[in-house]
């Protein structure tokens, strides 16, 4: 009996499901107009246009071309399936059953195919659009000069060409088993492929259309293995641990590939012929098929690990030895290695030399200040307002005042919106009056307060501000001709503002007076975009969701909005083909505060050189901490191509070509119209000389340098001289690396004090100094220098060393006071600098108290000298502890006392009562008491300011005590001045402790 076709849909349904999907469409379309549009006022306001058209056209011609391709492909198989069909076709069971489907389609067989090729093509499409990075590579890329050491063909086309043609194979590969597949149904269904009745399961239209689809693939398949023969260039060395082909894959596997891409093409043409000359029938042409799956196996993985396992693993250092050569070259190129500079440093001087305290060029530009640390003093004491805010880590930078150059700890004071009362936080207050914020705060790095407080000297918001901190210079003396901040790292998406003047009177806030008022202003600048007109408000209005753009009187004719207020952000939008650094920082330049951000070009199809994951290598104890976490992306190629600076009023984001000889710059500029980036020689001399070394190619260079520091490929390959980066010193067990430092200082064989980028290393699986690396500028270029210790040298790494320095007996009582169940410890950057033959060690030592609201104050300063133990002080100020440091050696030798203090008097014996203390010796010690008791108290009332004092007291009670102590006993060595270790003999129950 024939079977009924399926039942139709009714019209309401019809008419149901059409409404539905016109007006999903409708708000999709509506959507992507409104971003597309919002996305060209942004791009025209920063002047960057060429990027959002070009980005756009690219996309638009790969989703039309690559679409269009594959639904064509697709659509040309379903019509010449269906064409094939045969006529007749013998009566079963299973052609009954595929009449109903033959007459569901058969009456709009032309509108299937179109709904099938058209979703394929879809989809494709939007697939090819993401892939507009690759294609404009592809088409602008040009020569690296360099050549791969086993094809000898220029980086160039690993880098530009192969990452598009390897995607277009697999678009190939996609097209032909999904026109397979389609066709094949096809067939089956109108019977030109047949599973029942006699004769032939499969017509010859039928076999000719499938056995065609197949031969295609196989050839696809032989380019593949020529590809692959290039690729293999970029693939791990599992028996070197490298990437790039080893000596089985270079003698072995690429000639196999060499043998399947030919067998693949006899293959493809077998199966044409036998399946339609010769025999007519799938039997050969399947014969061929198992041939080339057997050949790949055995001569693509079976040869292949042979050669590994017999040939090269019981020689594996010597046979490797080449190919571990070509991976270290390769890397050292790919990463800027090549150029670093190594030399030998003895630190063979364990004893403090006396012209620690003379020296002007290391000792006098020690940074006490922790960036991280003074975050909270800089938002107690400069923040003003509740809702401005520093972030959780400051800036190092350096600045030329009086005629002198240092390093100063900076931030800008930004609105944290999120700490807006809640009577501030609405519509109209977060939009158009805490629109900004104000100041870039400066403070030496080097110097501090009786208070342990930074001294601030720039970014006062008025006189009655520089009087309440009563720390700060008379004047600016980094001073900000437009000192508002409208551009922020505090900036989140949604945080966008509305500016311009409402009638007479200025709106937004702009920072209080010193009459106790506050004073409004009205944004000046150039950046923002117009959104005066009706069209405007309604366009911004559906972007943003929010009605008040139409509604509310804040937005006038005169109005503009500020968006993409993330300095990152800004500068991401403009050049996305940039990975950006993940700590931006901010400068006066010319008059204006400028946000500078690195902006680095990779690539990961560079052969041979060490492939790494960006974010796992960039990780350290700031990630997140005032930084930004960068991507899981894998690369092989790093470059900082480019600085970027973005206004800190007006927005305006420039980019400066910083490596003038780097192939995929050129290639990205050439891709939008040659003009993107700017020259070199437009970068401005006040600009550059704010230009660091940036962070997180450093960090990346500094853990590549720790193994391929190595050259010689048989101790590369036993790994014995390896390096590994140290944990944060005082918290070893977290897992956290030591984050580098900025320091302006000098080190051996530099010419003067530099702005540099520093880390300590230490040997893999120990804890002793094996190297220090360091990155700087010299007339613009940069310069990466490792000082390497020699492999048994006693001096102690970070961890080591603060280890020795806090378990010092009297150093660790003195830290002892300083915290208590009211205050903490907290330690800064661990500096390890080299001087006079030896290592300088310096860590600030900071005291938080559990208030609320409380900040760290610097109190103390640790200082070694040698191997990290010998010579240890704590000190009050650098000074003091460098005198300290110098007098220990020139005590240095047997029966010296120990290094941070006197010798207290012996404990007196079981049963006997302590010497009475009488004159001067006696009146010290009441003093000492007497500051004992000021310390309990302070401690117990809470008042962190109180308590310094009184810890500042006591160490002054100690050292007269010391002091009067080696006068009645003058055959006693005296201590230190200032030392602040020795003790009084007071009964334990006078303990500041309890």
């Amino acid at each position: 009996m024939r079977s009924s076709p399926l039942p139709r849909m009714s019209r309401r349904g019809r008419v149901t499901i059409g409404v539905l999907i016109g007006v999903f469409v409708l708000f999709t379309l509506l959507g992507w107009g409104v971003n597309a549009w919002t996305d060209w006022l942004w791009f025209d306001e920063v002047r960057y246009t060429q990027v959002f058209t070009g980005v756009l056209a690219t996309r638009l011609l790969l989703f039309l071309l690559v679409g269009l391709g594959m639904a064509a492909v697709i659509a040309v198989n379903l019509w010449l399936a269906h064409r094939l069909r045969p006529r007749m076709r013998p009566h079963s069971m299973e052609q009954a059953t595929l009449e109903r489907y033959r007459m569901l389609l058969s009456p709009r067989l032309g509108t299937w195919i179109a709904v099938v090729a058209a979703v394929i093509g879809l989809f494709a499409g939007l697939s090819a659009q993401s892939r507009w990075g690759q294609w404009l590579l592809f088409r602008n890329g040009g020569d690296f000069g360099v050549k791969d050491p086993e094809f000898g063909v220029d980086v160039g086309f690993y880098v530009f060409q192969l990452p598009f043609l390897r995607y277009l194979l697999g678009v190939g590969f996609t097209a032909v088993v999904l026109a397979l597949l389609g066709a094949l149904a096809v067939h089956y269904i109108f019977g030109g492929v047949r599973l029942q009745g006699v004769g032939d399961r499969m017509t010859n239209g039928a076999r000719a259309h499938l056995s065609t689809l197949v031969a295609i693939f196989v050839l696809l398949k032989a380019i593949a293995y020529v590809l692959d023969r290039r690729a293999m260039l970029l693939e791990y060395n599992e028996g070197a641990k490298l990437y790039g082909a080893g000596y089985a894959d270079v003698n072995a596997l690429l000639p196999a590939k060499e043998i399947l891409a030919y067998i693949s093409i006899v293959v493809a043409i077998a199966i044409i012929v036998f399946s339609n000359a010769v025999m007519r029938n799938l039997v050969w042409p399947g014969i061929a098929l198992a041939l080339l799956g057997v050949s790949a196996v055995a001569i693509g993985g079976i040869y292949p690990w042979a050669v590994q396992t017999f040939e090269v693993k019981p020689s594996a250092r010597d046979k490797e030895a080449p190919y571990i050569s070509r991976s270290i070259e390769a890397t050292r190129a790919a990463y800027g290695l090549g150029a670093a500079k190594t030399a030998g440093y003895a630190a063979s001087n364990l004893t403090p030399p006396p012209s620690l305290a003379t020296d002007t060029s290391v000792v006098s530009n020690v940074r006490l200040l922790d960036p991280q640390l003074v975050s909270e003093t800089y938002t107690q004491l400069q923040q003003v307002r509740g809702f401005y805010d520093f972030g959780p880590k400051l800036d190092i930078d350096r600045y030329a005042v009086s005629g002198k150059t240092s390093d100063y700890v900076v931030g800008v004071r930004e609105v944290n919106y999120d700490e807006l009362t809640t009577q501030q936080n609405n519509w109209i207050n977060r939009h158009t009056v805490y629109t900004h914020g104000y100041g870039l705060v400066a403070a030496p790095a080097n110097q501090i307060c009786g208070n342990g407080t930074p001294y601030f000297v720039s970014g006062f918001l008025g006189d009655s501000d520089k009087a309440a901190q009563g720390c700060a210079s008379q004047t600016e003396q980094i001073p900000a001709q437009q000192p508002r901040i409208y551009y922020g790292e505090r900036m989140k998406a949604d945080d966008y503002a509305i500016v311009g003047k409402t009638g007479d009177r200025n709106v937004e806030f702009d920072r209080p007076t010193s009459t106790g008022g506050e004073q409004y202003y009205t944004y000046t600048g150039e950046g923002g975009v117009k959104i005066g007109s009706f069209t405007r408000r309604l366009l911004y209005s559906i972007k943003e969701q929010e009605s008040n753009f139409l509604l509310s009187e804040a937005v006038n004719d005169n109005s503009k909005l500020l968006y993409v207020r993330n300095p990152r952000d800004r500068v991401e939008k403009v050049a996305p083909f940039l990975t950006l650094d993940g700590d931006p920082y901010p400068a006066v330049v010319n008059g204006r505060v400028q946000w500078i951000i690195d902006g680095y070009t990779t690539a990961a199809t560079y052969p041979y050189a060490e492939r790494i994951n960006l974010q796992a290598e960039t990780t350290d104890e700031l990630t997140n901490r005032g930084t930004f976490q960068l991507a899981r992306e894998n690369v092989n190629y790093m470059r900082n191509s480019v600085k970027a600076t973005v206004d800190a009023y007006d927005g305006t984001v420039r980019l400066y070509q910083f490596d003038d000889t780097d192939p995929v710059l050129k290639a990205w500029n050439k891709a939008f119209g040659g003009d993107l980036v700017l020259p070199k020689s437009a970068i401005p001399a006040e600009l550059a000389e704010h230009f660091r070394y940036p962070a997180d190619l450093f960090k990346v260079q500094r853990n590549l340098l720790t193994k391929f520091h190595v050259t010689d490929p048989g101790d590369f390959y036993s790994g014995q001289d390896f390096w590994q980066v140290p944990n944060v010193p005082d918290a070893p067990d977290s897992g956290q690396k030591q984050p580098p430092y900025y320091l302006f200082t000098e080190f051996p064989g530099q010419e003067g004090p530099r702005f540099q980028l520093t880390s300590a290393v230490t040997p893999n699986g120990r804890q002793n100094l094996a190297a220090l690396i360091s990155g700087s500028y010299v007339d613009g270029q940069p310069r990466l220098e490792v000082l390497e210790l020699p492999d048994q040298t006693r001096t102690g790494g970070p961890v080591q060393v603060h280890q020795q320095m806090t378990n010092n007996g009297d150093i660790r009582q003195q830290l002892n006071l300083l915290s208590s169940n009211q205050a903490q410890v907290q330690y800064g950057n661990l500096l390890s600098l080299p001087f006079a033959d030896g290592m300088l060690y310096v860590e600030p030592v900071y005291v938080k108290s559990n208030q609320q609201d409380a900040f760290p104050l610097l109190q103390k300063v640790l200082l070694s000298y040698g191997d990290g133990g010998s010579y240890v002080v704590l000190a009050n100020n650098l000074s003091d502890g460098i005198k300290q440091l110098v007098e220990q050696g020139k005590r240095g030798g047997q029966g010296a006392p120990p290094p941070s203090g006197g010798t207290p008097p012996p404990a007196p014996g079981p049963g006997t009562n302590p010497p009475a203390l009488t004159g001067a010796l006696a009146d010290a010690a009441a003093k000492v008491q007497s500051a004992i008791t000021e310390v309990k108290a302070a401690q117990a009332s809470g008042d962190f300011e109180r308590y310094g004092r009184a810890l500042k007291a006591l160490d002054e009670a100690i050292t007269a005590f010391q002091q009067a102590q080696s006068a009645a006993n003058p055959s006693a060595s005296p201590a230190p001045s200032g030392s602040p270790s020795a003790s009084p003999p007071v009964s334990p129950s006078a303990s500041p402790n309890g």
